[in-house]
């Protein structure tokens, strides 16, 4: 009967997508989504931004797609939809542009007029990803992904390194915007008043340094691997460079509902249901990760990055393959806490960004701060025919 009621809901929805789509295209109608509708972040996010603060009032008519619409009125200068109503068919449907970060299902049908564009949710990345990794993939993932990439008319790069990754990997051969990352033009910034926001959201000390621990998932969702011994840190980062700090603790989001079961220390704060990554790491003095991407990201603001990977020996053999070894990054790796604590009293920030310069040469990084500038320019261009170089005139 559940299996009925499945394909029953999957005939309505496409019976509303054909109506839909004999409706006209709005031709200044974006929508939006980030990880299928449960975050409002991510590249999406950053896109949405650039526009609604620095285009001209109604030039674009932004919707966003949410499971959920209930906690998401602050969000100003959007329309909101909640995923699967009969209204987020209509805008889908309706929208001369849609933008996400993930693979869409068969459930997006695209128009010959629509333009689809994918912002992917990371500039580089660590573990291989897409045909690179397809036999540690689910088949159905695969289906769908090679679809998604059949439907897709722009996809975004952060450098070099990734857009050949994309070219062999993604199964696309469409246009590749080599313009950065829209989530990374954040950290391109110092906004004290970001600081503060944050700050006051969690009650952190003011003047205190900041430190944020932010690993990946397992796949087996160990929690044994994040035994970091806070304390310690705190107190080598106080005879290192003095001052205050606080420590933030921001699990994946796979482990939402787990990061209570950790054991947290007086100056430690548990900040994993907070919506944007980006915004913790643009106020933080020292990141320590494991095989997240967002080592890469960090790198922007030249702070230091720590990786702490006590299962390191059988994650590079139980889990996907890497781009990248690991122990040859620019980012110093510790495999228990005696050695993640020696490697923070002998950081070299002087080698760090030697370091870090030498692997932005190497990946060919286009990261410059204007990646959300540079394409909400081709928006333009494809929204209202008009040329780049007729564009600051409109915008």
């Amino acid at each position: 009967m559940e299996q009925l009621s499945g394909k029953l809901k999957r005939y309505f929805y496409f019976a509303l997508i054909f109506l839909f789509n004999c409706f006209p295209i709005k031709k200044n109608k974006i929508i939006m989504f980030s990880y299928y509708g449960s975050q409002y972040g991510c590249n999406p996010k950053y896109i949405s931004e650039y526009i609604t603060e620095k285009t001209p009032n109604e030039q674009f008519d932004i919707v966003w797609a949410f499971n959920s619409t209930a906690d998401r009125e602050n969000i100003p200068s959007i329309r909101k939809v909640k995923i699967m109503s009969l209204k987020y068919f209509f805008e889908l449907c309706t929208s001369k542009i849609i933008i996400t970060n993930f693979r869409t299902t068969d459930l997006f049908v695209k128009r010959k007029d629509q333009y689809y564009i994918q912002t992917w949710h990371s500039s580089l990345r660590l573990k291989q990803i897409e045909k690179d990794a397809e036999e540690t993939l689910p088949g159905h993932y695969v289906k769908m992904a090679k679809k998604d990439s059949e439907k897709c008319d722009l996809l975004l790069s952060g450098c070099e390194y990734s857009t050949n990754i994309f070219k062999r990997a993604f199964w696309y051969e469409g246009e590749i915007l080599k313009c950065g990352t829209p989530r990374n033009d954040l950290l391109f910034s110092n906004d004290s008043f970001l600081k503060e926001k944050v700050s006051r959201k969690f009650n952190i000390p003011a003047g205190s340094n900041i430190v944020l621990y932010a690993p990946t998932f397992r796949n087996d969702s160990d929690l044994s691997v994040y035994n970091i011994d806070y304390s310690k840190i705190l107190k080598s980062l106080k005879q290192k460079y003095g001052g205050e700090w606080t420590f933030l603790v921001k699990l994946h989001p796979h482990l939402s509902s787990k990061s209570k079961e950790l054991n947290f220390d007086e100056f430690v704060i548990d900040v994993t249901n907070y919506n944007d990554i980006q915004e913790l790491l643009s106020i933080s003095d020292i990141l320590i990760s494991d095989y997240s991407s967002l080592m890469f990201d960090f790198s922007i603001t030249k702070r230091p990055c720590f990786l702490y990977v006590p299962d390191y020996e059988t994650y590079v053999k139980q889990d996907r393959n890497l781009y990248f070894n690991l122990l040859e990054l620019p980012f110093k790796a510790a495999m228990n806490n005696e050695e993640l604590i020696d490697i923070i009293n002998t950081f070299d920030n002087v080698e760090y960004e030697k370091d870090l310069s030498i692997f932005n040469k190497k990946i060919g990084s286009y990261e410059e701060g204007k990646a959300s500038e540079l394409l909400v320019q081709r928006i333009h261009e494809v929204c209202f025919s008009q040329s780049r170089g007729n564009l600051n005139e409109a915008v």
